[in-house]
């Protein structure tokens, strides 16, 4: 019975290509414009109200030199941690679940896809703002 219903879901989510679907950077892309009003990314990225997010992905946490990151991220930094895409997904899902004294006034993407796409966009990026 389990088994089936498992064999079901699989065959329901590769037939709407939601779940097996590969990253879209062009669609992450577009996500990012919700991003702008505080990050930049790409060659040419400055401090805004947050850091820059050039080579976010696979960074420590409160790696951009010359920004006041918030304690939790300073903290994080502190134990090594990472932003690796997991982490991101979590973090960019609602930023107050890893943060919760943290700057970052932003309710989150909820969508899944959405956010898969956009650290698939930013994955794309070297720490100097070029891309890979």
């Amino acid at each position: 019975m389990i088994r089936a219903a498992f064999v079901s879901a699989l065959l329901l989510a590769a037939a709407t290509g939601s779940a097996l679907a590969d990253p879209d950077v062009a669609k992450g892309e577009t996500t990012f414009k919700k991003c702008m009003a505080c990050h930049a990314i790409g060659p040419d990225a400055k401090v805004k109200v947050g850091p820059p997010l050039n080579g976010i992905v696979g960074a420590k946490w409160a790696h951009f030199e010359g920004y006041a990151y918030s304690a939790d991220i300073k903290d994080g930094a502190a134990a090594g941690k990472v932003w690796d895409e997991a982490t991101l997904d979590n973090y960019i899902s609602n930023p107050k679940v890893l943060a919760p004294k943290g700057k970052m006034a932003f309710a989150g993407v909820k969508n899944d896809d959405e956010r898969k796409d956009l650290i698939a966009f930013l994955a794309q990026f070297n720490a100097d703002g070029s891309k890979k």
